[in-house]
């Protein structure tokens, strides 16, 4: 790709920012246990906060995306990651669980607008035949944000306890202030933009996500498909380092080193399967990892040891997430330019906004049975979503080839 100086500091700003959201909300995940001691709350009033978050994010996503499809993306984007950024460190100061609550919720309000907005940034300096290899990369840098979220926890959790930790969360802050000196936000390209001009399309609108009964069941597949990936997502990694903490003995530390473990796994199975959308195309790369995952899931209740839970959390990774970074490709290529935006943060946020649920759920599945039967419920998850995807027609390769992301289909 050639890339103007000021595009190429916009394609990093918003890869970058990916990380950055991820290390924010990946801080609940080493906290949690200190967090039900400190406040004195249940598991269950515990999974609800990375729900709450969840609802945050969809609200975000759906408010964020519109105005980024209306007006300019890179200012909205900026505005989306300085949000999550306060919340975030403003948790330093929580006195009650109503508290935690509420800033949870804002930090997802930007979490969820950032990634729809930055998804589209990207897909309008990236060609689509490369989109699924950007996104992997989009994916990467997301993970290497959790494991700096793991190595944060390490340092600072221990010395300043779950409150210093938020406070990291000013982080972000960073990577605003360098794109406010290094990006004219008016003059970043977007290739698309122009050509949808010309196609003299209208300004997208929630309900261009249900025109039609095909374009509304693409986009009711699509959301139970991110559902299911959320679901696993937070309900692997927001209550296994707790499992393996109460119930294996293991440190808080220990439970970072299997963190890092399953998100390398995380980053080879992005790779992986970035290549694999751009060449094969949806149907084949989310059919093998789709299966994949629900034995994986299964597979891990059966780890006891050290060295095979860190071997199983990797595979688990591998598979589980590694599919992660298809769906803003895909999503970009299924729906127009005129909401580019507002279809990615609302089909993500609503599968974060239900599969946010996943905490909860498991928080009571733990207090009233066994980790094998999270697992198994867990691995259920994965044929659901795989039922899903078979039947959304405009995969199939000859018509997903077709499709451009410019003017879609959406009759």
């Amino acid at each position: 790709m050639k890339l103007s100086k000021n595009d190429r500091n916009a394609l990093i700003s918003a890869v970058i920012a990916s990380g950055m959201d991820d290390l924010n909300v990946m801080f609940l995940s080493f906290s949690l246990t200190s967090i039900i001691a400190s406040l004195a709350i249940s598991k269950v009033e515990a999974g609800w906060i990375a729900t709450i978050t969840n609802l945050g994010m969809l609200f975000g996503g759906i408010v964020f995306g519109v105005l980024a499809d209306r007006y300019n993306k890179f200012k909205i984007f900026r505005w989306t990651v300085t949000i999550f950024s306060l919340a975030t460190a403003l948790i330093f100061f929580t006195p009650n669980l109503e508290y935690l609550y509420w800033m949870r919720f804002i930090a997802g309000v930007g979490v969820g607008g950032e990634y729809g907005v930055a998804i589209a940034i990207m897909a309008g300096l990236v060609p689509k035949e490369q989109m699924g290899r950007m996104s992997s990369i989009n994916g990467i840098v997301g993970q290497i944000g959790s494991i700096a979220s793991a190595a944060l926890a390490g340092l600072i959790a221990p010395i300043f306890g779950w409150r210093g930790l938020f406070l990291c969360g000013l982080l972000p802050l960073g990577i605003v202030l360098w794109s406010m000196i290094a990006v004219d936000a008016d003059k970043v390209s977007d290739f698309d933009a122009s050509q949808a001009k010309e196609s003299k399309q209208e300004k997208g609108k929630i309900w261009d996500l249900f025109s039609s009964p095909q374009i509304a069941a693409q986009t009711i597949c699509l959301m139970v498909m991110t559902t299911v990936q959320i679901a696993g997502y937070f309900g692997m990694m927001n209550w296994l380092p707790s499992i393996m903490q109460e119930q294996a003995g293991v440190s808080m530390s220990g439970s970072s080193v299997w963190m890092i473990t399953t998100i390398l796994g995380m980053c080879l199975g992005m790779i992986v399967f970035g290549n694999l959308l751009d060449r094969i195309g949806p149907r084949k790369s989310y059919g093998l990892f789709l299966v994949a995952s629900a034995l994986s899931v299964y597979l891990f209740s059966c780890a006891r040891t050290e060295w095979s839970i860190l071997i199983a959390g990797a595979v688990v990774g591998f598979f589980v997430n590694g599919m992660f970074a298809g769906y803003g490709a895909m999503i970009t290529r299924l729906y127009p330019y005129s909401v580019r935006s507002l279809a990615n943060n609302a089909i993500l946020n609503i599968g974060r906004a239900i599969g946010g649920f996943s905490s909860v759920v498991i928080g009571f599945i733990l207090q009233n049975a066994t980790v094998t039967i999270v697992m198994l419920f867990l691995a259920s998850l994965y044929f659901l979503s795989l039922l899903a995807m078979l039947s959304i027609s405009n995969l199939r390769q000859e018509q997903y080839q077709k499709l451009n992301g410019l003017v879609g289909r959406l009759d």
